[in-house]
């Protein structure tokens, strides 16, 4: 019996980890050997020193259809919640990574396929790319805490109620998408953006994801005081000089050139 293929593929390139699913064949639907080898991925990943950063997209035209309906065919009650509690699980892991993850998406993004993408810490989407929240359509419930995070919760309700395809110029609006690109040029914009991310000193960019992450659950007060907890831990390190040096060498000792 030949062995099933994984529903998930990484590869490494220079620091930089390429998470892609690899369901094409179904719209990349969030099953739930996807959903295990997203989580065990992705903690394996916040865990190895040698990756600055996570690049999370998809094979084929749809980046995800949402979550993979036929399986849960002749399941129980007691199933269809656990299998809800392993996204969860997964959408957890993809946000408590500290690598920075950045997703790109190249088409239609369903349900599932939505909580991902709010998992990471931005999305540059192709032109190509729409979005779908129907879960009171097919008679369950989802995305209800981070739809409504992103993008406020009157507009997550109207989205949710009625399921309409909203168009990736909306979605960047409303501050789900970080940038649009065309669809050709979304890998080459993806490749830069994850250059740029691995070649700053790790701790700094772990810190500064942390900070922003913890800052958003409180208010300003509190935010400074875990931004200057960041910062004293940067300089403990002593890292901090070194990209002093870096700066001084690559600009002369001038001013930013691009300021």
């Amino acid at each position: 019996m030949s062995k099933a293929k994984p529903p998930v593929l990484l590869r490494r390139e220079e620091g930089v980890a390429h998470v892609v699913l690899d369901r094409a064949e179904a719209r990349n639907a969030l099953n739930l050997p996807m959903c295990l080898a997203l989580k065990e991925m992705f903690e394996a990943l916040d865990a190895d020193a040698d990756i600055r950063a996570v690049v999370l997209s998809a094979n084929g035209p749809v980046f995800c259809a949402g979550a993979d309906l036929k399986e849960r065919n002749g399941r129980d009650e007691a199933w269809v919640i656990a299998r809800r509690r392993a996204s969860f699980a997964t959408y957890d892991a993809i946000a408590r990574c500290r690598k920075p993850v950045v997703a790109a998406t190249q088409g239609p993004v369903v349900g599932s396929g939505g909580e991902i993408l709010m998992s990471c810490d931005f999305v540059i989407a192709s032109d190509k790319t729409t979005f779908r929240f129907p879960e009171p359509q097919w008679g369950t419930v989802g995305a209800t805490q981070r739809l409504q995070r992103t993008i406020g919760k009157m507009r997550a309700k109207e989205l949710l109620f009625t399921g309409r395809t909203m168009p990736v110029e909306e979605a960047y609006q409303l501050g789900l998408v970080a940038r649009i690109v065309p669809a050709e040029a979304l890998a080459e914009t993806i490749a830069g953006i994850a250059e740029a991310i691995a070649a700053a000193p790790p701790l700094a960019m772990a810190l500064t994801k942390q900070a922003v992450d913890l800052g958003s659950e409180t208010d300003l007060n509190n935010g400074i005081r875990v931004e200057m907890a960041a910062i004293e831990r940067c300089l403990a390190d002593g890292g901090w000089r070194d990209g002093l040096n870096r700066f001084a060498n690559s600009v002369g000792g001038k001013e930013n050139p691009d300021v």
